[in-house]
């Protein structure tokens, strides 16, 4: 067995020593740490870090990795740390909910099969049949919910029953057009990521593109965040922005976004993927 790469984030109350302790930490347990982050919110006085490191083959696996797991969560514990640690050979598993409209979802399967990001995508679920096709030719097992069979409630219910028999760790919503419930967003905390254009809330509703094209925006935009139970207000993962011209059409827009979106939700999803979020409030601090 070969060293394992781990990454720990921890957040807690500032104080004088925290990144000594941390470092102290980590050089008895033997590791090598090979890159380190911090951030410090002066308003709330919170302290966020973040590292990469190597650990060698006698904690890489096995009981050995329980006991460096143990060990590191003791400490931390001790000084009072919100903690999480990952090794990175721990692929998570992340499903992939759509409607009617492809591009985010299939450039998330070739990004996935392109080996750009690090995880499993078990299926794609769909309330509609539309991209049946063009996800099982990419490889991937297709599983479509139609809304009508028992309503919302049971739909919900199948998608949350499915999610829990194949242990899935990440809900992506690529273009998913439903709110979820509360109760569903509640049992997945910080583990849902959405897509949208930024036009929200300035131009909610329908046809945003065509409200932001009668307003003569010079700029449109596309956020990911986590999913809360407030519509649209999760604590924002990505963003980006293209410039419009006077010049350009409705379907210019609406071209613009969907390449928009395709990226900024690549983005969000690798960022989540290689441990470098962390969600604190109605904000977050994305470490680079």
């Amino acid at each position: 067995m070969s060293d394992a790469h781990a990454v720990l984030r921890v957040v807690c109350h500032d104080r004088p020593g925290l990144v000594a302790d941390v470092a102290g930490l980590l050089f008895r347990l033997g590791v090598n740490v090979v890159h380190a982050d911090q951030h410090r919110d002066a308003e709330l006085n919170t302290f966020f870090q973040r590292l990469e490191f190597t650990v060698g083959r006698d904690a890489a696996s096995g009981p050995g990795r329980r006991q460096f797991t143990d060990e590191v969560g003791r400490a931390c514990e001790g000084w009072k740390m919100q903690w999480k640690l990952r090794f990175r050979d721990e692929q998570q598993r992340v499903a992939i909910l759509v409607s009617k409209r492809g591009h985010c979802a299939l450039d998330l399967l070739q990004r996935h099969r392109a080996g750009e990001l690090g995880c499993e995508v078990p299926f794609v679920v769909s309330n509609h049949p539309d991209l049946g096709e063009e996800v099982t030719r990419r490889g991937y097992r297709f599983v479509c919910e139609p809304m009508a069979v028992g309503g919302k409630a049971a739909q919900e219910a199948r998608i949350l029953d499915l999610l829990a028999r194949e242990k899935i760790d990440l809900v992506v919503l690529a273009r998913y057009m439903q709110i979820l419930s509360p109760s569903f967003v509640e049992a997945w905390p910080e583990k849902i990521i959405n897509i949208h254009h930024s036009f929200l809330p300035a131009f909610a509703g329908a046809e945003p593109y065509r409200q932001a094209y009668n307003r003569g925006v010079k700029l449109i935009g596309a956020t990911s965040h986590y999913v809360t139970k407030d519509l649209d207000e999760g604590p924002i993962i990505a963003q980006d922005v293209d410039d419009v011209s006077h010049r350009e059409a409705v379907s210019d827009l609406e071209r613009k976004g969907r390449d928009l979106e395709r990226v900024v939700l690549a983005h969000a999803l690798r960022c989540h993927l290689e441990d470098r979020v962390i969600a604190y409030g109605k904000k977050t601090v994305v470490f680079d």
